[in-house]
């Protein structure tokens, strides 16, 4: 008698696109095996977002972190899961300089990691390097509003869209991302009724952070809504508290190395007796 096992099928980029209008998309970011087993049990995509640079290496800005190290942690996520489409974000430095240099990067990361499709940030002035990569089967998730990599040239990470004058280069930028192939956009850190307006505007799903109930799916940094941050932006709900969690625990198991208390006789081997 033969045994038939399920065949798990990873979430795939139509899919994503599809579920405009639909059922909310669910996201997190995560940047290694353990956390990504974990979250895409609930999750229909995971974004191996550039903002492990703060999260994980303790930078002050995505600005610094490299193409290596967006691969080395996209592999430890992709060989954590089996069912999540898995997101790599395209650090800064490696597709802004042409639409080749964008493909040769995007390519390397996606045969390296083996993710499913790539993140980068910018809006009209990013529509054509979309539309070359999506054109050459490298799948294109965009990026507009608060752009993390572009903080030097805003003076910090501002909310966009206070002004209302300025709504509607947001929405252009997320309707030129859209038609150059892009199978969602992350709408991040933009007043809530222009991501309203942009999500309406546009055929494909947004992604909100810091935006509106309105968008399509949400995402939030792990770290952030586990509570292992001590600050958070206003936009980050915590639903947990693991920081304090984890400062108990190693509390506790430092108070008893220091009292001898631990190991214990369960935790050590012994001898065969004779």
């Amino acid at each position: 008698m033969s045994i038939q096992t399920e065949t798990i099928r990873r979430v795939t980029v139509p899919q994503i696109r599809d579920r405009k209008g639909g059922e909310p998309i669910v996201s997190l970011t995560s940047y290694h095996a353990h956390t990504a087993a974990i979250a895409e049990k609930h999750c229909d995509f995971l974004l191996v977002g550039d903002s492990l640079g703060m999260v994980m290496h303790g930078m002050e800005s995505t600005v610094g972190v490299s193409l290596e190290l967006m691969i080395m942690h996209g592999k430890a996520v992709v060989r954590g899961t089996k069912r999540a489409l898995i997101v790599v974000d395209m650090p800064f430095g490696s597709y802004e300089e042409s639409p080749s240099q964008a493909f040769r990067n995007a390519a390397t990361i996606m045969k390296e990691t083996q993710c499913q499709a790539v993140k980068l940030e910018g809006g009209a002035r990013m529509a054509e390097t979309v539309k070359f990569l999506t054109e050459r089967g490298i799948p294109v998730m965009g990026h507009i509003g608060l752009t993390p990599q572009s903080t030097n040239v805003m003076g910090g990470f501002k909310t966009q869209g206070r002004d209302e004058d300025t709504w509607q280069i947001h929405i252009d930028d997320a309707i030129a991302v859209a038609e150059a192939g892009a199978f969602a956009i992350v709408v991040e850190g933009v007043v809530e009724p222009l991501a309203d307006k942009i999500t309406k505007a546009i055929d494909v799903p947004t992604i909100g952070i810091g935006a509106s109930k309105t968008c399509d799916g949400q995402i939030l940094v792990m770290e952030d809504m586990l509570g292992l941050n001590e600050w958070v932006p206003k936009f980050v709900k915590k639903y947990g508290a693991m920081g304090d969690a984890i400062n108990e625990a190693v509390a506790e198991y430092a108070a008893e190395v220091r009292s001898r208390a631990f190991p214990g006789t369960a935790n050590v081997y012994g001898s065969n007796k004779k």
